[in-house]
């Protein structure tokens, strides 16, 4: 039998029309790029002629490749910065992250005027080796506070959650359960400010009957009887570091009586009172710059900043440049002097002396780029950056001395009051959020304004970041939590469900927890 030819194949219709031709894939230019570093803006390679249309990715293994990184490559993110345009918008972008190419977000970049002639300075900041997942739903609903919740905060393990409400109770919830653990009852007022030691032993509250608190948060009992002592209610609390001290760390607590109180947690006594204010003290922070037992950062409503050393509670220097209340502090080792010895790796140190070791580690690689810096929010409506020990990092070695009590920038725009301020977990940024439902990033080390986040139709009231500085969580008088996207500056995810003011939150690995008006605790998770 003849073999049978298959028919024709049968041309594919669109509609009825026959298939169009493929486009012709549209030439790309060649451009310039000098990859600088962010930190300091030394260059990291000459200058390389590449397709406009690499990506990002490409760009990645590219400056790898040059700085001789192959074997262990580092995740890095790229930012262009725009020239400064007289037409350009007040508080928009002053840089462009390049997510897809340079050609797609740069070189098409509608205020840009940059042009494939120039040399294009592409910024290389490396970015955390382990990434956080952004919480997209709410896990749980926690109920058991008859007031509105004031305060809220992780452990530095992310195993443990204290809230603090004004039903004066604090409670203590189980996340691997996600249920109730403990109530901690005791003071008579309301609970304004909850603070975990870093390694996890104490847990100390402040109320507004003007008590410090301490408490087990294996058993929710009390350790001993209120620490009294101060006059009026506690505004905030502050542990000392754990690379200074690791066996029995002391408390510094700050109230609206105008003083500071630093808590011997052996003998539960105070061991000094700063009393140089001449107004409510709004917020302590015990640093680890300026010596060995470290510093202390004093804000008050007196307008001005205060710093002492910690050892025996002496005045080293007055900041004055606000004009009205200082009401917020933030660090660039907050996080780092939070979590101490613990890393996204979740070892346990087996002793104190390796605890010690392990956050003088952390600490210490900090500032090997720069020194401990100093941002201090008012309701003047800005925002001042302070540098008040430069010698503490080997890189501020060779940079122009500078009067301590003068700031290194002023940082305008916000149209209303600060509300709270805080640096990213390394340093890099800062976001601040304020009464003018906005919020603000800007440069960490410089105080340059970045970008203007702005989604909120209320107050934001709390900010807290991701611990790979890549995410900002910001909490608002609209009832709602955004996540924002630091490769875009726009809202990744949307979080509503609360029924009311959203007061507190916090981020810890990959769980966020809010409370506010509505006496919930939600924790959201992906």
């Amino acid at each position: 039998m003849a073999t049978l030819i298959p028919p024709p194949k049968r041309q594919k219709v669109y509609h009825g029309n026959p298939e169009p031709e493929p486009e012709a894939p549209v030439p790309t230019s060649n451009i310039v790029v000098q990859f600088l570093s962010e930190e300091d803006g030394s260059p990291l390679a000459p200058p390389v002629n590449l397709p406009a249309n690499v990506s990002r990715e490409g760009l990645e293994a590219l400056v790898n490749r040059l700085s001789k990184q192959d074997e262990d490559p580092v995740p890095f993110s790229f930012h262009v910065k725009l020239p400064e345009n007289k037409f350009s918008l007040p508080g928009a972008p002053t840089q462009v992250v390049i997510s897809k190419s340079i050609e797609a977000d740069v070189l098409e970049h509608p205020t840009a005027d940059i042009t494939t002639e120039d040399i294009i300075n592409v910024y290389c900041s490396p970015q955390s080796v382990f990434r956080v997942r952004p919480a997209t739903r709410c896990s749980s609903t926690l109920s058991g506070h008859t007031s509105p919740i004031l305060c809220a905060s992780f452990s530095p393990t992310g195993n443990l959650l204290a809230t603090g409400s004004g039903d004066t109770n604090a409670r203590l919830w189980d996340l691997n359960t996600e249920t109730p653990s403990h109530v901690l009852s005791g003071h008579k007022g309301w609970v304004l400010c909850v603070e975990w030691e870093a390694m996890e032993r104490k847990l100390a509250t402040g109320g507004h009957d003007g008590h410090v608190r301490l408490w087990d948060p294996k058993t929710g009992t009390s350790i001993g009887e209120a620490l009294k002592g101060h006059s009026k209610w506690i505004t905030s609390l502050s542990w000392e570091p754990i690379h200074i001290n690791p066996t029995a760390p002391r408390l510094a607590s700050s109230s609206k009586d105008g003083t500071v109180r630093v808590w011997s947690t052996l003998t539960r006594r105070t061991e000094y009172t700063l009393g140089g204010h001449s107004a409510s003290v709004n917020v302590v922070k015990w640093a680890g710059g300026g010596g060995k037992h470290g510093v202390l950062y004093t804000a008050s409503s007196d307008r001005t900043v205060r710093i002492w050393d910690a050892e025996k509670g002496q005045p080293l220097h007055t900041l004055k440049e606000h004009a009205h209340w200082v009401t917020t502090l933030t660090l660039n080792t907050d996080f780092v002097l939070r979590t101490g010895p613990f890393d996204h790796t979740g070892k346990k140190p087996a002793s104190d002396e390796e605890a010690q070791k392990l956050a003088k580690a952390r600490y210490d690689g900090l500032l090997k780029t720069t020194p401990e810096l100093l941002i201090s929010g008012s309701d003047d409506h800005t925002l001042f950056l302070w540098s008040p020990f430069p010698s503490s990092s080997p890189a501020s070695a060779n940079e122009p001395k500078h009067s301590i009590t003068k700031p290194i920038s002023r940082l305008t725009g916000h149209q209303r009051q600060i509300s709270h301020v805080v640096f990213s977990p390394d340093g890099r940024w800062v976001a601040s959020a304020a009464w003018d439902n906005s919020v603000r990033i800007w440069e960490g080390r410089t105080g340059k304004f970045v970008a203007t986040l702005r989604g909120h139709v209320g107050a934001v009231y709390r900010l807290t970041w991701s611990a790979d500085s890549r995410l900002l969580v910001s909490a608002s008088k609209d009832s709602t939590l955004k996540i924002w996207d630091l490769k875009t500056y726009k809202i990744k995810n949307d979080l509503p469900g609360h029924t009311d003011e959203v007061y507190c939150v916090d981020f810890v690995a990959d769980k966020v927890v809010s409370g506010g008006r509505d006496r919930t605790v939600k924790i959201w998770k992906n």
